[in-house]
Order: structure tokens, then sequence, then C-alpha cells
């Protein structure tokens, strides 16, 4: 439900607008402030379930966003809207901080991977069946149907998670919360975060992109200085002398950039270069999230009798080369081959998700895995927002110093398929990155308790 928040909204965008007769680039708010809130407040609610037990976050971040999600469908403006979704971010933290830890504590050290691996799967599907869901709801019932729909399911859930949550044994009841680390971490992140997401609108050589991404690289190095001085720090940075630990989160990264590439790619390619209808184009992009939804739980199993480095390595490999066919895609090409090559991707995608999960959760220490579940979480939108960041600088770029005219709008554009190329081709390299990450930890206690 949290990940289909994440996408589901950027469907109905122009229809929001529309109803509060604003611009798009007001309206984009919607979508901004819920990923900036999610982003930054992840390790702080992490931290806060390590102090105060997961259950209690978890099930309190139910709360505030079913009624966050009920606010936001009653908006009467958009500066309203923007507010209510600020808050529904918060909630969405709260949870999304807060499963992985859940799952490891309860699930045995055997059925760990396969455990994360649905939860992996769970999350991909939402980000990626959001597009086609929202326009679904919105086109049947409404935009505010689109946040309507989270309370019936919202008050499910909160009554199953406190059914079926056991309650949590708090292991340091007397350490306190890192406020002022919390606060310079958020500020950071939010500058970091904000100068990437908004470097194609402002410009990268403006005075504002450089002002924030020089101020966030100011704050995160404060942060790092704070959290070395403080007696109970918001991030233990030991747990990044664990080289597991590093080169899972590096993993992760990598593997986040090289899938949004393709999440942010593929509908321009679809729509705009082989002149699809959105429904269509939405029909194809599923081969890669329903590959991924079968593979991902079957990988965590293996993961969980055979270890987690080599599944890695392997997803990582064949995400790279499904890159690699994306790339060879032209004007031309079948739609058979399309489905192949987000096929590959996402059956790469699905091997390494489950294991990658199941390694960080291990490498934690048991009184850490809320903050290493947080970690992860900060990872995923880190990469989802440098994958679009990323891509979106090569395309747009190349289609700048291209034929323009002929670039955008007309199937058969060379500049605009060489475009797309270029930047599956550097997709694919970043996966290969991540297959020399993932080879990098060592066997002898990457799956510690």
């Amino acid at each position: 439900m949290t990940a289909l928040d994440t996408s589901v909204v950027n469907t109905v965008l122009p229809v929001i607008g529309k109803t509060y007769q604003a611009q798009i680039a007001s309206v984009e708010w919607v979508v901004t402030v819920y990923l900036l809130g999610l982003s930054a407040l992840l390790l702080s609610f992490g931290r806060l379930g390590d102090l105060r037990g997961h259950k209690i976050i978890y099930t309190l971040g139910f709360f505030v966003f079913v009624g966050s999600s009920m606010l936001c469908g009653l908006a009467p403006n958009l500066l309203i809207l923007v507010i209510f979704r600020m808050l529904q971010a918060v909630g969405a933290a709260m949870l999304a901080a807060n499963s992985p830890a859940i799952l490891t504590k309860i699930f045995p050290v055997e059925q760990r991977g396969q455990a994360l691996g649905l939860q992996a799967t769970m999350t991909y599907l939402g980000l990626t069946i959001g597009p086609s869901f929202g326009g679904w709801l919105a086109s049947s019932a409404g935009w505010r149907s689109v946040f309507y729909i989270n309370l019936p399911v919202g008050i499910l859930a909160i009554w199953l998670s406190w059914r079926s949550i056991p309650n949590d044994t708090v292991s340091k009841p007397n350490e306190q919360f890192d406020w002022q680390g919390a606060i310079v971490f958020i500020a950071g992140l939010v500058a970091l975060l904000l100068g990437l997401n908004q470097g194609h609108n402002w410009g990268w050589g403006s005075l504002p992109i450089l002002l924030l991404l020089g101020g966030a690289i100011y704050l995160l190095g404060l942060f790092v200085w704070i959290e070395r001085r403080a007696m109970n720090p918001l991030v233990d940075l030991d747990l990044f002398k664990r080289r597991n630990f590093s080169l899972t989160i590096s993993s992760a990264v990598l593997n986040y950039i090289s899938v949004y590439s393709v999440i942010f790619l593929m509908p321009f390619f679809l729509i705009q270069g082989r002149s699809l209808s959105p429904a269509e184009a939405g029909l194809l992009l599923t081969a890669q999230p329903v590959v991924m939804a079968i593979v991902a739980p079957l990988s965590g199993i293996i993961s969980d009798r055979r270890g987690t480095r080599i599944p890695t390595i392997v997803g990582m490999a064949i995400l790279a080369f499904g890159l690699l066919l994306l790339s060879r895609l032209r004007a031309e090409s079948s739609v058979m081959s399309i489905i192949i090559a987000l096929a590959v991707v996402g059956l790469g995608t699905g091997t390494f998700i489950s294991p990658n999960n199941s390694a960080l959760m291990g490498s934690a220490p048991r009184h850490r895995q809320g903050i290493a579940a947080g970690i992860l979480a900060t990872a995923r939108n880190f990469g989802m927002v440098l994958g679009v960041g990323i891509s979106g600088a090569i395309f747009s770029t190349l289609i700048a110093q291209g034929q323009a005219s002929t670039a955008v709008g007309e199937a058969g554009g060379v500049v605009f398929f060489s475009a797309i190329q270029t930047s599956f081709i550097v997709a694919a390299g970043i996966a290969l990155v991540g297959v020399i990450t993932s080879a990098g930890r060592v066997k002898a206690g990457e799956d510690s308790k």
C-alpha cells in the first residue's frame, strides 16, 4: 500500500491540476513532497523502532497513513493536499522503516530470505502497478478515490498487525533518541534529493541547485561528525565498518539506480518512440514486475539454503544483460523482443533483491535491525532518485544536443532512439559495478545473526 502510493499519484497529477486549476510545476509537489518526506524520515523511524519497539511504531504508522489518506481525499486546495501528503509520508516512513526488521525478528534465519523476498515483491509490485491502477481508479471513481482506497485496506492492516505481530522486547531501553543527528540528516537528505529531483527543471548549473547540493554535502558531512561523537547515535556508523553491510548497501543502491532507469525511460520509448497508447505501454511494462514477482520468493528460498552471495552476483549480471538488450531496441523492434528484454530485467531484479536484503539484515546486530531496515529503505529511495536523475540527465542532454524537433514525438527519430540506447548502456555499466560490489562480500559471516 505504501509503495503503491509512491507511484500511483503520478497518474492522476493532470486531473488534480485541472481540479485546482494549477500549473504542472505546482502539482508536481504532490509527488515530490511525499518522496522527500519518506526518504528523509526512514532512518529516524527505524531508530525509534529499535528504541521503542517495532510493532508500536509500525502500527502507529498505519493510523497516520490511513488518517492522512482520508485528509488528502478531502483536501479543498492544492496547498492543503501537499501538506497532507507530507503527513502521509510520515506514516509511510514509519511502516517502511520497520517492516523488514519485524520480518527478520519473526522468521528464523533459514526462512529470512524467503520472507524478505515476498516483501520485496510486494514493494516492487506496488511501485510498478501504481500508474495503471491509479488511472483505472481515477477514471472509474475520480482522483480522490486514489486516497480513499487506503482506508478499508489500512483498517484491515491495523487489525492484522495488532493481532499477529508479537510484542517487542527492547534490548536497550535506556538509550536516547539522537534528535540533533536526526534534524541535520533530514535537512541534508532533503537538500540532496531536492537538488537531484529538480535539476532538470531548474538547470544543473543554476544557483539554487548548486546551493542545494553544496548544502547537502556540508550537512551530511556534519551529520557524520555528530554521529561519531554522539553517545546514542541515530546511525551506528560501526555498521559500515562491516564489509558485508557496506557492500550490500552499495549493491542495493546500484540495483535501484539501474531498475529505475528502466521505469523512467521505457514509457518514453513505448509511448513517444513507438506511438503506443498508455494502456498498451502499461500492458507491456507488466512483463518486468510479473517475472520479478515469481522469481523473488524463489530466489529468497535458494539463498536461505545456499547463501546470499552467488544469487546477488547472478542477479546483477542478469540485470546488466537485460539493460543491454534494452539498449539494442530500435523503432522496428518486435513486441516480443521488448517483452523478452523487460522479462530479463525482471529476472535479474527478482534474483538479486531477496538475497541482498537478507544479507543486509543478517549482517546487522539484532538490536540494530530497525536502523538497518531504515538504511535499506533509504537506499531504495536514494537509488530511485539517482536512477531517474542520471538517466534523465543523459537522455535530455543528448536530445538537446541533437535534432530535438524530430527526437520527441516522432517514431523513428534518430536522436531520440540514440539517447534512449545510450542511457540504457550507462545503466548496464552501473549494474556491472553492482556485480563487483556483490562479489566483494566475504563468505564468512555473511549470514551472521
